[in-house]
């Protein structure tokens, strides 16, 4: 009996680890999105988070006979990818981002982290500015 109970507690232990990893650490998907960034805040009671809204061109109707625009919000993890982006506010970007199953609350209140910006411009067209890592 004693060694049910013990094997039984290993395969619940190595089943709640998996199950951790799955939900809160493995990488759903990742991609870009590009559109213009209408904020980035760092925000949260505990764990200050920074959390960003992007606003994509073009519109979706979430019920029937209603207009809004597309929006993505995102965490930022790296502050360094936080500040370029506050103080960049209105300007067109290309983000790359990951998506996770889970939040967690030191990650930020969103599923999608952004870890990286590809590229930036001017809101008016035609004006690219280059980035330096």
């Amino acid at each position: 009996m004693k060694k049910f109970l013990r094997i039984s507690m290993i395969v619940i232990v190595i089943a709640l680890i998996l199950f951790i990893y799955w939900r809160y650490f493995w990488v759903y998907g990742e991609g870009v999105k590009a559109g213009q960034l209408n904020y980035v805040m760092k925000k949260g009671f505990v764990f200050k988070t920074y959390e960003g809204r992007l606003i994509q061109a073009g519109f979706q109707g979430s019920s029937a006979g209603t207009i809004q625009s597309y929006e993505f919000r995102f965490s930022v993890v790296d502050p360094n990818v936080a500040n370029k982006l506050m103080v960049n506010s209105g300007k067109m970007f290309e983000l790359h981002y990951k998506e996770y199953m889970g939040t967690l609350p030191w990650r930020g209140t969103t599923t999608y982290i952004v870890d990286s910006i590809l590229s930036m411009k001017d809101a008016s067209p035609g004006t690219v500015i280059p980035l330096t890592q």
